[in-house]
């Protein structure tokens, strides 16, 4: 078994936990404490000629449908990386990986909008990590 197929089987098994661990972030972080039931009403959702009225128990509905989208990505990403002796050096297997890549460089850069404190770089450093293992397994 090669370093890099250890690699990506570390990487996956830190994406399934990460993704399920995710799950539990609405609550884990206070996003429904943020975003209160009651209070100002919203702006209405507008994209050329359509319109929605938004309330806020929409919003909150949002933060769910994004935060679980993003966890079943994470947790995908991670089974994934845990077949990774089987796609290596394949054509799909580059092309997965590569989007793998390009998921976890935008995680990396998206950080930013938490801040640019020591663990928020720290936090940066490490996805962007994870981004180039997966470069370098699109090239296998």
């Amino acid at each position: 078994m090669s370093t890099l197929t250890v690699l990506l089987y570390a990487a996956g098994a830190f994406a399934v936990l990460l993704g399920i661990l995710h799950f539990t972030f609405p609550e884990r972080f206070g996003f429904l404490a943020a975003l209160p039931a009651d209070g100002a009403p919203v702006p209405p959702y507008r994209l050329g000629f359509y319109r929605y009225d938004m309330k806020r128990s929409d919003l909150r509905g949002i933060i769910y449908v994004m935060n679980h989208c993003v966890s079943y990505a994470i947790v995908a990403v991670g089974v994934f990386d845990g077949f990774a002796a089987r796609w290596l050096g394949t054509f799909p297997g580059a092309l997965a990986s590569g989007t793998v890549a390009g998921f976890w460089f935008v995680r990396a850069g998206t950080q930013f909008y938490l801040g640019r404190r020591p663990g928020d770089w720290f936090v940066v450093f490490w996805f962007a990590l994870l981004g180039a293992l997966h470069v370098v397994a699109a090239f296998q």
